[in-house]
């Protein structure tokens, strides 16, 4: 069974940038299946961080919203945040 914590900052920022939009709630919730079933899926596009962020890892909701998120053991992960490139990296 895979355990996924959602941190303070991650949920915030959920609440804000995708809740409010019923299509990206839906998209979220395709992906977070597909994580959870097979985090090697190409649609994921799931891939290690580095910089500032280096040691996290991000995978796409769409094109543009990414999940930035911890890996804690093999079936136990942190999300971090969520949201556009720009939100979520700062460029």
């Amino acid at each position: 069974m895979v355990n996924i914590t959602r941190g303070k900052k991650f949920t915030a920022h959920f609440k804000k940038r995708i809740h409010p939009h019923k299509e990206l709630v839906r998209l979220y919730q395709e992906q977070i299946k597909l994580f959870i079933e097979d985090r090697n899926d190409p649609a994921l596009n799931d891939h290690a961080l580095s910089g500032k962020l280096q040691g996290s890892r991000a995978f796409n909701i769409t094109e543009d919203i990414r999940v930035i998120y911890l890996e804690r053991g093999e079936k136990s992960f942190i999300f971090l945040n969520v949201g556009t490139h720009k939100q979520v990296y700062g460029k």
